[in-house]
């Protein structure tokens, strides 16, 4: 029997077409992580497609620049030319809406999700008056100003270890499970790709719950309008109850940008 490696591959995707990256019951329904595990089969020349295991579980319509994959082989580990030629033959098996950028091999036993300590992800604005071009499907249109140093002050209070169930969409989710997670960093960022001025929310944490960034970034919002005031942060983690914050931040504007180890 030949050893078992570990791989670990980074994979950029725009989610837009997806219902999240993992694969769900439906088999109607399109998920990037049916669609890398396929075209890995076939590079591959396998029976079966191999395991995959994601740092993020992304939701549908929500993309990611450094998402990071790991798979066991039970094959030779790949040299690096045979890592460069399956990164092209999987780049030419995937849809147009998916990249593989690295492959590499790894540790015996190492897990995307598990070996991860730092996920950050990029949440876009673009408050202008008039909604963007280039940018749509990457960002979340405001068509009004927002009160940018109120919106930093509300997410100073954010940072550091919390019990963050108030931003959590799913109900189901925090039942009787552990709700504790850690902001490293909740900064904002501007960028102008196509001369399209955008609000950048940066948020870097040890692990999130479901759509708990999209929820902190439509809180921030109603506080960036005026509808919240930073001081009411501390209120509405204290509530540990999802009606207590504000909206849900629309998919399209969240990217998992990069995974740390």
């Amino acid at each position: 029997m030949p050893e078992t490696t570990t791989y670990k591959l980074t994979l950029a995707y725009n989610g837009t077409n997806y219902a999240g990256f993992a694969r769900q019951k439906e088999s109607t329904v399109r998920t990037v992580q049916e669609e890398l595990e396929s075209a890995l089969a076939t590079a591959l020349r396998l029976g079966a497609p191999p395991l995959t295991v994601c740092a993020g579980r992304t939701d549908a319509g929500v993309h990611a620049l450094g998402q990071v994959i790991s798979f066991d082989l039970a094959v030779l580990s790949l040299d690096e030319r045979g890592r460069a030629q399956l990164v092209r033959s999987l780049n030419a098996l995937t849809p147009l809406d998916i990249v593989v950028r690295d492959l590499q091999v790894a540790p015996t036993g190492f897990s995307a999700r598990f070996d991860a300590i730092a996920r950050e992800y990029r949440y876009r604005i673009a408050a202008t008056p008039e909604p963007p071009l280039f940018s749509a499907p990457f960002a979340w249109h405001v068509p009004q100003a927002l009160d940018r140093t109120a919106m930093q002050e509300a997410a100073a209070a954010l940072i550091g270890e919390h019990d963050f169930r108030s931003f959590c969409v799913a109900a189901s989710a925090t039942e009787d499970k552990n709700t504790v997670r850690t902001i490293q960093t909740l900064d904002f960022l501007e960028e102008a790709p196509f001369g399209e001025p955008l609000l950048i929310l940066r948020c870097i944490g040890n692990a999130f719950l479901h759509s708990m960034v999209r929820v902190i970034t439509g809180t921030l919002v109603e506080v960036g309008l005026g509808k919240r005031r930073p001081a009411d942060i501390s209120a509405i983690i204290a509530a540990k109850d999802r009606s207590a914050a504000g909206q849900t931040a629309p998919a399209c504007g969240l990217t998992l940008y990069k995974v740390d180890y």
